[in-house]
Order: structure tokens, then sequence, then C-alpha cells
């Protein structure tokens, strides 16, 4: 079964690992976007595109010595190199050494020998622009959403610049020949709305006869969703992909405890929450199902890849 999955983030990469042990034939189409920390720090320098969200993406489908998986996530502890993502350092000079940063993207996943591909949404140099409920137009992804948690304020519309980026070659062949394409999960606007905000992405997923699953995210991201339900995530969506392209949402119903939903209610994020009689759902599908987990000791709550690819599959079979 030929698996798309569209985002960024951590919610990309960590169901990955799950999709993996299912199909081999899966295409990861990843969000360039990403101005912060080392990968825009990469990004300025030597503009190339940043390469954290997709260097994550490589390590998840790898089938390599644990080394190597470690080895591209090392992070440098001290001197001037302190905080210094390696991976991200070797794709830069693999690009400088290819000529391009899809070559990069090549030889580093013949290295890692990973199941499927990885394919960055496009190769063009693209901001996101966002214009917030407040009549504020904020540039840069990660000053969107530091100005949305500073200011408590909406974003009422996002847009890419350039606006008619051409998609990575691939791309568009990837999603016509689908089986499913998964949206999600990630952060609505930064991870998942960016990659349809090129124009010919979006019109390929509206046309592909693929099922399309969104995976509801847990938690609401202050910032990009604050007071967001799943039917607003949802509705967002549609305002860039169009109604009734979204076959069907998978929803968590998974039991949080009180003591991890109360640790992130006091950095400004809540549980989503819907509601069943929404006449959303007259028109999708919705399947909730128990695909949560509390990751590490700091209490993360993430989503369990392998139960979430589990019910995925059964979805799209």
């Amino acid at each position: 079964m030929k698996v798309v999955a569209i985002g960024g983030g951590t919610g990309l990469s960590t169901m990955l690992k799950g999709l993996k042990k299912y199909t081999n034939d899966i295409t990861a189409i990843v969000t360039v976007s990403d101005n912060g920390g080392h990968s825009g720090l990469i990004r300025t320098e030597l503009n190339i595109s940043p390469p954290g969200d997709i260097r994550n993406c490589l390590v998840s489908l790898a089938n390599t010595e644990p080394i190597m998986k470690r080895l591209l996530q090392y992070r440098f502890k001290e001197g001037t190199l302190k905080d210094q993502n390696f991976g991200n350092m070797l794709l830069a000079a693999l690009t400088n050494l290819s000529g391009s940063f899809g070559s990069a993207i090549q030889v580093t996943s013949k290295v890692l020998a990973i199941t499927g591909k990885v394919l960055p949404v496009t190769l063009e140099n693209v901001n996101l622009h966002a214009l917030f409920s407040n009549g504020k137009e904020v540039v840069g992804e990660t000053e969107i959403v530091e100005y949305g948690k500073q200011n408590k304020a909406l974003i009422e519309k996002i847009v890419l610049k350039p606006e008619f980026a051409e998609p990575t070659p691939d791309v568009l062949k990837a999603i016509r020949d689908a089986d499913i394409i998964i949206l999600g999960p990630g952060s609505l606007y930064t991870s998942i709305i960016s990659n349809l905000l090129v124009k010919k992405v979006a019109r390929a997923i509206t046309k592909s006869s693929a099922k399309k699953i969104y995976i509801s995210n847990i938690m609401s991201q202050p910032g990009e969703t604050t007071n967001f339900t799943i039917e607003d995530h949802v509705k967002e969506i549609e305002k860039y992909l169009g109604a009734n392209v979204i076959d069907t949402v998978i929803i968590s119903s998974t039991k949080i405890k009180k003591k991890y939903i109360k640790q992130y209610a006091e950095e400004g994020a809540h549980l989503l929450k819907y509601n069943r009689r929404n006449k959303l759902w007259k028109r999708i599908q919705r399947i909730e199902v128990d695909v949560a987990k509390i990751d590490g000791v700091r209490g993360h709550i993430r989503h369990n890849s392998t139960e979430l690819s589990k019910y995925i599959f059964k979805c799209g079979g």
C-alpha cells in the first residue's frame, strides 16, 4: 500500500516510525518554512532549506546501525558549537558538495538505508506570512508562533511567499499514486497548512482518489490554536484544501491523567475536544481510538506511532 504522509515537526517524524512497520512504500512530504533554532541559522547563513524536520524524518525511517541514528541527532554540548546539530551540518555540507538540497537528502537516504522517501515540499526559499485577528501581519514561522503567544491573537489567514512556489520533483507523482494520504499530526499552520500553501500540492491532494486521513492533535498549541476544537482544526484545513476532501479524522480517546493536563495548562495548552453532534461528522468519518501515550520523564503527551499506524491502515484498507 502506497502511503504519503504530509507535515513536519515532531508529529510527522514520530508517526513515520510506526508506518514503516506496515509498508515499505512511504513518502514523507515535509514543510520547509522553519526559520528558528539551528535549522534557521543554517538557512540564513548558507541560504539552503532548513534541514531539521527533514533530518528527523530520515532518522525515523532509517534502517541502519543505532550509532548512525544517534550521530545524526547529536548536539554538541560545549564550545562555539554548543547546541548545534551534527545531522543538520551534514545535510548542509552534502548540499554544498552535491549542488542541491534534494541531492543531499538522496545521499543521506542511501547512507541510512531508509524505508521509502523523504521529500521537501518545495526547494524554494519560502516564508510564512500570517495575518492576525488584530490586523497585524507577521513574517516567519518562529515569529508567528511567538506573536500569537505573546498577544493572544488568532491567525485569520496565512500565506506562503513566494506565492506560487513549485513543488519538489516527485511530490506530485507520489500524491497521484498514493492509496492513503495522511495529514498530521503536527502544528496546524506551521506543519500542515504550510504544505498546502504550495498550491499544486493542495490541488493534487484534492484530485487524488486516495483515502485522505487527518490525524488530530491531542493538545492545542499556544500561539497557533488556543481555544480551538478538533472541528476548528478541520475547518481551517478545509479553507486551504477545500471542503469534502478529508475522508476520515482519527481522534485519540486515551484518558490522560489530570496531572499531565495541568502541566500543559501551565504552558497555555489544553486537551482538544469535539462535539459528536457537530454537523461536520455527517460528512467526515470520525474514528476515536486509544492512540496516546506519555513520553519521557517530562510527561509529554504523544501519539503511540505503532497503534496509530495500525488504525491508519485499517481505515485505508
